[in-house]
């Protein structure tokens, strides 16, 4: 008896169970595919209903296949590739016509990483012919709402509708400060008070990867706070002197080791995210726009 359509599994949820099976807590394997904790949960909870069988063993945070789950993984790991390939089929033999992408990035990552990368990518795929738009968040997703970008790359959380998008790599946090003899001591919430907190924006976007890591909810009373925008502005805020901040670890890893900057509370954890390309649910160039992910998750992120 053949089964109902309504009851096969879409190729998202099979990749989130996956990438749990694969991690060992929800929230790594979250990471993984570039979703919140909570949503990655609920993805899960709506496959395990849609097959009426319960996949995984919740223990505290650590979580286990059940034979269900067992059963299940390498059937998921079989579809995933079998869909892979009805892809290349048609790539491989269709004739590749020169078409344009315009992607939207904020300005640090298209500066350090996709601009560098452009001849690459196009040496590698000669008829793709690759565009940036460098902007905020807010102003990329209504640009690509509105058709005037092909895809974006971000790490900024997404609530809309409409949307799909393929990972592309792992972004972690730290929390740093200035290094020197006038630089505060800091060992903890009570130092705020003496320190400036740099962020972007009024609602700590950057910060809150620091509130949200997990660890116990503390008041931090910090003497004032500053709004700049973007990173690399914090950046250069904090290398000199003007107060302490969350960054992305990519981003000032050479500060860290040159000694231009110091971590700041560094077994404190952090939230992860994940560098994802994001693109309108439906995009006739979807399969492009996929293997176009293909080709970042390849390179080195800086």
């Amino acid at each position: 008896m053949s089964t109902p359509i309504a009851r096969i599994p879409d190729l998202d949820s099979l990749r989130c169970f996956v990438a749990a099976a694969d991690g060992e807590t929800f929230r790594a394997a979250a990471s993984v595919v570039a979703l919140s904790p909570a949503a990655f949960s609920e993805r899960i909870l709506r496959l395990e209903d849609l097959l009426g069988e319960r996949l995984f063993d919740r223990n505290g945070r650590r979580v286990d296949l059940t034979p269900a789950g067992s059963r299940l993984l390498p059937e998921a790991r079989k579809a995933l590739d079998q869909a892979r390939r009805c892809w290349e089929a048609v790539a491989d033999g269709a004739r590749r016509l020169p078409f344009d992408l315009v992607l939207g990035t904020r300005y640090e990552l298209g500066l350090s990483w996709l601009s560098p990368a452009l001849p690459d990518l196009e040496r590698a795929r000669p008829d793709r012919r690759l565009h940036l738009y460098f902007g905020q968040h807010g102003d990329l997703l209504n640009r690509l709402r509105q058709g005037e970008l092909s895809a974006l790359v971000t790490s900024g959380r997404l609530v809309e509708a409409g949307l799909d998008y393929a990972p592309l790599h792992p972004e972690d946090y730290v929390f740093v400060g200035p290094v020197g003899p006038d630089a505060p001591p800091f060992a903890g919430p009570a130092d705020a008070a003496r320190l400036t907190l740099v962020d972007a924006a009024p609602s700590l976007p950057l910060f809150r990867y620091l509130l949200d890591g997990g660890g116990p909810v503390v008041d931090w009373p910090w003497a004032a706070m500053r709004f700049l925008g973007t990173i690399a502005a914090i950046r250069a805020a904090v290398c000199a002197g003007q107060g302490v901040a969350v960054l992305p670890r990519y981003f000032v890893q050479p500060d860290l080791d040159m000694g231009l900057l110091q971590r700041l509370l560094p077994d404190a954890p952090l939230q992860a995210d994940a560098f994802r390309l994001v693109w309108r649910a439906g995009d006739p160039r979807e399969a492009e726009l996929r293997d176009l992910a293909e080709a970042l998750r390849a390179l080195p992120l800086r």
